[in-house]
This record gives structure tokens, C-alpha cells and sequence, in this order.
């Protein structure tokens, strides 16, 4: 199993609408993806910025081709995610998962 982890940072006034879509919008993307094996939206509070984590877990790496393509640690964005990122970071990371 992998686990890819994504990472953005969001203005604190624009929270609630972004972690909104990531919901109805992210985590179902992922979720219908055939070798998704769970997905969470990690998001915690710095000052004035909001972090947000989105942790995923993979059957292989053709799962994760299968939501991302074939750039595998390229991150994906959404149609929205310009009007709220404060930037855009290029990649994500993968870590291999000891399953107990």
C-alpha cells in the first residue's frame, strides 16, 4: 500500500468554503478512484494561514496513476484550488505503508 500526502496553504477568511469543496469535491474524487483505500482532509490553523493535508492511501501505484496520471508524484489540482492556493506547490509525496 502507498500513501500520497499533498499539501496547501490557504487564507485563514477563505477556510470554511475551501474545506467545503475539498469535501464534496476532493475526497469524492479520490474516494471513486478503483484502488483508493481511504482518504482524509488534514487542516490546522497557523495565525492568519490555514494548512490543509490531504492524505490518501493507494492499493498500488496504478491506483494512483489512475486519479493522477501517469507523473505520479505531479500534484493535481482543481479548477478551484488557484482562487484560494497561495501557491501552487508542484509535487506531492508517496510513502510506502507497513500494513499491521
Amino acid at each position: 500500500m502507498i500513501a500520497r500526502r499533498w499539501h496547501g496553504r490557504i487564507p485563514v477568511d477563505k477556510a470554511d468554503e475551501y474545506l467545503r469543496l475539498m469535501k464534496e469535491v476532493g475526497l469524492a474524487d479520490y474516494r471513486s478512484t478503483e484502488g483508493n483505500r481511504g482518504a482524509w482532509c488534514l487542516h490546522r490553523r497557523d495565525g492568519d494561514v490555514v494548512h490543509v493535508e490531504m492524505f490518501t492511501l493507494w492499493q498500488d501505484l496504478d491506483a494512483i496513476r489512475r486519479f493522477a496520471g501517469d507523473a505520479l508524484t505531479k500534484a493535481k489540482y482543481y479548477d478551484f484550488d488557484p482562487g484560494f492556493l497561495l501557491e501552487l506547490e508542484p509535487e506531492v509525496t508517496h510513502f510506502e505503508v507497513i500494513e499491521g
